[in-house]
């Protein structure tokens, strides 16, 4: 869910609606439900900052009461948002509250203006994955009932103390395909990948974090990758050609007055379809060699078009 800008729902009605989506998520075949750790909307389609964003875990917690299979995260949450401390408890509140469904996506962060915007220290790129990494060990040893120590450079813990511990072993899941460090991050630490590019990129990321894993000597096998994509589905194809350009429209992008072949480039950016259009493009993506998908469902507004997306795509990733 990287979107709370729905039609004709005003802050009052807006978490009923996030929880309607994510209840259908719940019973339609999707083994977690996520949402984005920002305060402001991205700058994607020319959205502006100040659209509706939610705190991810007071969401999160909220959400875990009305759903009861699928495990909740961030996708993912901004390490520089808060003290690894700070968030290991977090995690380990929301398993409990979700009868052990937390699981913890975790990233090096990366929208300057936020940052900015509200006085979190963004530092160079080096600085965020060191700190991702001075994190990753604290969280790790709080998350498994040790009392971890570290006086990095970024972070300084003694004796830290995680009680309650975690009803379940919470997994922990590191976003983007950065093939040097992200990746090997990834086998150091993680259970799961979503890795962000360009499909004929997926083998190249496959193999990199292969060679990591061989590297510290971890078995590739046990870390489950998944691929960051979008989708508009419907019962048929015109109906999704038309909930994809209204999405568009309340983005300011009118394909309506556009000429046909700069409409259509931007319907090919999201996949879109009935169920057998929407599953055969997935299958492609499947041969790649990922576990699975996140996916964002950009007409997620329209009630059954989460479920439908579910059970569409769940017999892929099963089989």
């Amino acid at each position: 869910m990287p979107n709370f800008t729905f039609p004709d729902v005003g802050p009052a009605d807006l978490f009923a609606e996030v929880a309607r989506q994510a209840a259908e998520a719940d019973s339609s075949g999707f083994d977690t439900v996520t949402v984005m750790d920002h305060f402001y909307q991205l700058p994607l389609f020319d959205q502006p900052p100040e659209l509706e964003m939610l705190e991810c875990y007071t969401l999160l917690a909220a959400l875990a009461q009305h759903t009861s299979t699928v495990r909740l995260s961030a996708l993912v949450t901004g390490n520089t948002y808060r003290a690894p401390a700070l968030l290991a408890k977090t995690v380990t509140t929301l398993d409990i509250v979700s009868s052990g469904r937390a699981q913890l996506g975790l990233g090096a962060g990366w929208f300057e203006l936020e940052h900015d915007a509200l006085g979190f220290e963004f530092g160079t790129f080096t600085d965020r994955f060191e700190k991702l990494e001075e994190s990753l060990q604290i969280i790790t040893g709080m998350f498994r009932g040790e009392r971890p120590s570290l006086d990095g450079r970024w972070y300084q813990v003694t004796d830290a103390i995680n009680s309650p511990p975690p009803i379940s072993r919470i997994p922990i899941l590191l976003g983007g395909g950065g093939e040097r460090k992200t990746l090997r991050l990834v086998a150091q630490y993680a259970d799961c990948s979503n890795i962000i590019c360009r499909p004929d990129e997926i083998p190249r990321k496959l193999d990199a974090l292969a060679g990591h894993c061989a590297d510290l000597g971890r078995d590739r096998s046990e870390i489950a990758v998944s691929y960051q994509a979008r989708a508009c589905i419907a019962p048929t194809h015109d109906e999704a050609v038309a909930e994809l350009d209204a999405f568009y429209l309340t983005r300011g992008i009118d394909l309506a007055a556009m000429p046909a072949e700069n409409a259509d480039f931007y319907r090919l950016g999201v996949p879109h379809g009935s169920p057998d259009e929407v599953a055969e493009h997935f299958a492609e993506l499947m041969a790649t060699g990922i576990d699975g998908f996140t996916i964002s469902t950009v007409n997620s507004y329209v009630p059954e078009r989460v479920a439908l997306l579910g059970q569409t795509l769940s017999p892929l990733v099963v089989a």
